[in-house]
């Protein structure tokens, strides 16, 4: 589990439920009520695992609990780990700025037919690489260009 990172109980029973219909490891658990939807942030290399074979696992877990969920691999490096958030748009570039008041920001330069994977139905993939990169590098935004 990351440094500083407190999960409530229902983020603990979710990551529970996970691991044990899948045998991915979960790092975390945000449960995001205005997409309705659970993500995951997945040890690296259990991505495969963790979805199952055509989906098998999310789809499981959806008939269990009614929710939607997210898988995001987690990574060390955070252009990684913002280009795994991003996926499966076909991320070009991550620039990682400071700006003058100390908040840092990633621009993301991706495929022009790939912007609207990028951000999402309304916003939502970019919601969820704003608020991961936020949780695990405190950076304060991500921008797709």
């Amino acid at each position: 589990m990351s440094r500083g990172i407190r999960l409530t109980n229902e983020e603990l029973e979710y990551i529970r439920l996970f691991e044990s219909v899948t045998g991915a490891t979960a790092r975390d658990c945000i449960i995001d009520n205005k997409f309705d939807r659970v993500i995951f942030v997945i040890k690296e290399g259990e991505a495969g695992m963790a979805i199952g074979k055509g989906g098998r696992n999310i789809s499981l877990l959806r008939k269990i609990t009614g929710k939607n969920y997210e898988v995001v691999e987690f990574s060390e490096d955070p252009i990684q780990f913002i280009k795994n958030a991003l996926k499966p748009a076909n991320v070009k570039e991550i620039r990682i700025t400071k700006k003058p008041d100390g908040n840092m920001i990633a621009v993301v330069s991706v495929d022009i037919k790939d912007k609207g994977i990028a951000i999402g139905k309304n916003g939502r993939n970019i919601e969820k690489a704003r608020t991961l990169a936020k949780r695990y590098f405190n950076i304060s935004n991500v921008l797709i260009v």
